[in-house]
C-alpha cells in the first residue's frame, strides 16, 4: 500500500503519553487523602474556625490540586513575566463576584463602551469592574500606595496583548513579585480576515477602531479567567494549578490530561522527548506519579562511557591521595593517620627594663614632701 501524501496538522497528530486510566487512580486517591487529613486537621484543632464555611464539611474548598511537570534540561532560558494560557474543560474560576480589571491599549473610551454595550453578556458586565487604558494608568498609579489599592481591589487582571510586555516597568514589584496576581494576556483586536489561508495586512483606519466585538471580548475575558496559567522560568521545574480538593477526581483527570498534553506540545522544547516526570499533589501532601519516563538522557550523545575518552575529558583530573589514604600490602584501603597541625608560637612583647635608681629617687621625694606637709600642719595647729 503506498504511503499517504495528505498534509495533517501537528495538533491533530499529537498524542498524550499519560494514561486517562492512572490519572483518574491517582486522582482518587490524592482527593481522598486530602479530605481525610483536612477532617482529622480540624478534628484536633483547639480552636475551631469561625470564618469556615458551613456548607464546606470537609475543609477542602480552597484547597488547590497541582501538576508538577519536571523535565531533563531547562524549559526556558529567561524569566518570562507574560504568563501562558491553556484552556480547560473545567473552568479554575468560577466565582460569580470575581472582580477583574482590563488593561488595554488606547483610547480607553472604545473598550468601556465594548464592555457597556447589550450585546455584552450581562453576567461579565459585572465583573468586570475597571477598564483602563495603559497611558491613564501609567499617570495614576505611578505611586507605591495607589499601586497596592490597585492590586487589593480586583482579584483579576488581563491585558492587551498589545501592551502586555509593558505592564511590568509600569506596575512593578507590586504586580510581579508573585505569580498570583500578573495580568493575563487576552486579544482584544480586531480579528484579522484571512485569503486564500493567509492572514490580510492590517490597514489603520479612524473610522474602523482596531478593537473586536463585545461578544469577542467577552469570550476572551471567560477563557482567561477559567484558563491554567503556565509562569516560566530557568528551572527543569513547573507547577500549574488544575483544580481544587472539593472537585470530583473525573474533574480533576481532565483537567490533568488536557494541561499535561498542551503543556508538553506547546512549551516544553523537545516535547515528550524531554519530559522526565509528571506528577500531581496537593499543598501538604506528597506527589503522585502519574507518568515516568524510561530514559533519564535527553540526546545519545549525552551517555558516555565510564572508561571512554570523553569521560576522561569530562570528569576532572584525580589529584594525588598523598596524606589522604594508602594502601595496606593486602590491597585493602586503610585510613591515614591524622597529620598534626603546626601550631605557630607568638613571640611575647618585649617589656621596656625598668631603672631602679629613677624608682628610688621619687619615692625619696615624696617622702620628704609629705614631712614638710606633715611639719606644716603642726605649726598651723601650735599657734
Amino acid at each position: 500500500m503506498a504511503p499517504s501524501k495528505t498534509v495533517t496538522l501537528r495538533s491533530e497528530t499529537a498524542v498524550s503519553l499519560v494514561d486517562p486510566e492512572q490519572t483518574l487512580k491517582a486522582s482518587k486517591a490524592l482527593l481522598a487523602h486530602m479530605k481525610k487529613a483536612s477532617k482529622q486537621k480540624a478534628s484536633n484543632a483547639e480552636k475551631k474556625d469561625l470564618l469556615a464555611d458551613p456548607e464546606d464539611e470537609e475543609g477542602v474548598h480552597e484547597l488547590p490540586v497541582w501538576l508538577n511537570l519536571t523535565t531533563k534540561r531547562h524549559i526556558v532560558d529567561s524569566r518570562s513575566l507574560k504568563p501562558g494560557k491553556i484552556p480547560l474543560p473545567n473552568p479554575l474560576n468560577t466565582d460569580p463576584e470575581v472582580r477583574i480589571c482590563l488593561i488595554t491599549a488606547e483610547p480607553q473610551r472604545l473598550y468601556k463602551n465594548l464592555v457597556a454595550s447589550e450585546e455584552f453578556p450581562a453576567e461579565w458586565r459585572k465583573r468586570v469592574t475597571r477598564v483602563i487604558d495603559v497611558s491613564k494608568l501609567k499617570a495614576k498609579f505611578k505611586a507605591y500606595e495607589a499601586q497596592r489599592k490597585l492590586y487589593a481591589e480586583h482579584d483579576v487582571f488581563l491585558g492587551d496583548t498589545r501592551i502586555i510586555n509593558r505592564l511590568p516597568s509600569i506596575l512593578g514589584k507590586t504586580f510581579y513579585k508573585t505569580t498570583a496576581k500578573r495580568p493575563i494576556p487576552v486579544e482584544i483586536q480586531a480579528r484579522v480576515p484571512k485569503s486564500d489561508g493567509k492572514r490580510v495586512k492590517r490597514t489603520k483606519d479612524a473610522d474602523h477602531p482596531n478593537a473586536c466585538t463585545p461578544i469577542q471580548l467577552a469570550g476572551e475575558i471567560e477563557r482567561a479567567v477559567g484558563a491554567a496559567l503556565v509562569n516560566l522560568s530557568p528551572t527543569v521545574n513547573v507547577a500549574i494549578r488544575v483544580g481544587n480538593a472539593n472537585w470530583t477526581a473525573e474533574q480533576i483527570a481532565e483537567n490533568v490530561n488536557v494541561v499535561a498534553k498542551t503543556l508538553v506540545e506547546k512549551f516544553v522544547p523537545g516535547k515528550w522527548k524531554n519530559v522526565k516526570s509528571i506528577y500531581i499533589k496537593g499543598p501538604e501532601t506528597a506527589a503522585l506519579p502519574i507518568w515516568l519516563t524510561d530514559e533519564l538522557w535527553l540526546d545519545q550523545k549525552d551517555v558516555v562511557a565510564d572508561e571512554s575518552e570523553e569521560a576522561k575529558a569530562i570528569l576532572p583530573a584525580q589529584k594525588a591521595n598523598i596524606g589522604k589514604k594508602r594502601k595496606s600490602l593486602e590491597g585493602q584501603p586503610e585510613e591515614a593517620e591524622p597529620v598534626a597541625k603546626k601550631v605557630k608560637k607568638t613571640k611575647a612583647a618585649k617589656l621596656p627594663e625598668s631603672d631602679d635608681t629613677k624608682l628610688d629617687k621619687e619615692i625619696a621625694e615624696r617622702k620628704a614632701a609629705l614631712k614638710k606637709q606633715k611639719k606644716a600642719a603642726k605649726k598651723a595647729l601650735e599657734v
